[in-house]
């Protein structure tokens, strides 16, 4: 998620100063997404260093207001009249983690996926339970928790489908043969080595 578009997009509304900004978009994600002050501040100078915003009206308890400028005001536009792009590759710790486990000799994958399992359905759970804790019953306050918990909800949903996938390929390797030892290959300075190049995009296999 990008913090640094979603702070733009709110001075868009109107100039802020740095802890009405995080107030702003704790109320807009449903507080889900906790931001630290100095978080906010090292990107408002980001931004202004990139002209996107800059410093205006100082008020009367030394509150410095940010306003966008033209330019920011572009990029809002053009974030939200485009897609999201997640890339090709992952670096989700769980799906790296039980790549690398899974090529370990002498790792225990299915531990590791049942220590998961009970993990995401206790997270399935609480996301179950929960309840919006504002004031603003049927506003749109209460709208942008619910959809940040429901995109939660159904990432947890899917986590446990995932696991059960990697369940189901790994009982095809009940020698754990794919189990990897060091290569004796020395690769040379600058250059990946075996497979596909760092950054090369995954292509789909043909379907028959």
């Amino acid at each position: 998620m990008s913090v640094r578009q979603s702070l733009l997009a709110i001075l868009a509304q109107g100039p802020c100063y740095g802890y009405q900004l995080r107030a702003e978009f704790d109320r807009r994600t449903g507080s889900t997404w906790p931001l630290n002050v100095g978080q906010i501040y090292n990107t408002l100078d980001r931004l202004e260093r990139d002209g996107l915003v800059e410093k205006g009206d100082v008020d009367e308890h030394g509150h410095v207001y940010w306003r966008i400028t033209d330019a920011g005001a572009a990029e809002v536009r053009d974030w939200l009249a485009s897609a999201v792009h997640r890339g090709h590759g992952t670096r989700d710790e769980l799906a790296i983690k039980l790549a690398v486990a899974a090529t370990l000799p002498g790792a225990d994958v299915s531990a590791i996926i049942r220590t998961q399992r009970r993990a995401s359905l206790a997270q399935l759970e609480e996301l179950g339970r929960a309840t919006y804790g504002g004031t603003s019953h049927g506003g749109p306050e209460e709208l942008a928790w619910t959809l940040v918990v429901d995109s939660m909800t159904f990432a947890a949903e899917a986590e446990l489908r995932w696991l059960d996938r990697c369940e189901e390929r790994l009982a095809l390797h009940p020698d754990r043969a794919i189990a990897l030892e060091l290569s004796t290959e020395k690769p040379k300075r600058g250059r990946p080595t075996g497979g596909q190049a760092r950054g090369a995009t995954l292509t789909a296999a043909p379907i028959a």
